[in-house]
């Protein structure tokens, strides 16, 4: 019995890191996220890339995880300041810090599903590693940036530039990159198409992050755009390179 349990988690392993090596070049078909969407069909289009504008790149890195390039799949210094403004959270701050790197998100909405607890942040961090070893900087990249969520039902850049600005990826703007990039953390909740208070404020932010204006400090959204910015939509932020950088 016990050879036959070791023999099924030996040959799951195995399984998986075949997909892993795989999915080092191919697209993969899905996404576990994809699979869970509460809205069907999907929009998603595959792009290399290639085909997706530098300063989409640029925004996400400068939104979702500033020491991508540098780091092992975990950024220990935004892990220990996430825990500790956490713990005033308890005492007061409102809105709970989260501190994922791309790697992680990527690991994620590959292969999990949302929420917490200890168990599927075990698994995602063995995956982290496990993708951080087998893939390339630029191949997490690209995998994040054609599977993440941009609104409700729409993954991918591709689909993202499509649907809100009818354009391909690749003729994104820093301003539209910005925007995209902005709702990242609540995609389902804030607007890419009618940025509220916040999504507005924090694009401008991305944007001051990537060099288009005077960096500032990161804001933060009020109790009422937590989950519904779009409630209170404003005009998108002023293009300052029409055709990116």
């Amino acid at each position: 019995m016990l050879r036959w349990l070791f023999g099924l988690i030996f040959s799951a392993l195995a399984l998986l890191l075949l997909v892993l090596v795989l999915l080092r070049w191919v697209p993969p078909p899905t996404s576990a996220y994809m699979l869970q969407s509460p809205v069907h069909p999907v929009q998603q289009h595959w792009v290399p890339a290639s085909g997706i504008a530098e300063v989409a790149r640029r925004a996400v890195v400068a939104s979702e995880d500033q020491k991508f390039w540098t780091h092992d799949g975990f950024d220990v210094e935004a892990i220990q300041k996430a825990y500790a403004e956490n713990q005033k959270s308890k005492k007061g701050r409102r809105h709970p810090r989260g501190a994922s790197t791309i790697s992680q998100q990527t690991a994620k909405n590959l292969f999990l599903w949302p929420g917490g607890g200890y168990f599927r942040k075990g698994v995602e961090a063995a995956l982290t590693v496990l993708i951080e070893h087998l893939w390339n900087k630029n191949r997490i990249l690209e995998m994040y940036l054609n599977i993440v969520e941009f609104g409700p039902g729409i993954y991918g850049v591709e689909a993202a530039s499509q649907s809100y600005f009818g354009k391909p990826a690749a003729r994104l703007s820093a301003a539209e990159a910005a925007r995209l990039a902005a709702v990242l953390p609540n995609p389902r909740h804030w607007s890419v198409r009618a940025p509220g208070p916040y999504v507005q404020s924090r694009a401008n932010w991305i944007l001051g992050q990537m060099g288009y204006g005077a960096p500032a400090a990161e804001p933060e959204p009020s109790d009422d755009e937590v989950d519904d910015d779009a409630a209170h939509a404003m005009p998108p932020p002023a293009d300052p390179a029409a055709d990116g950088p």
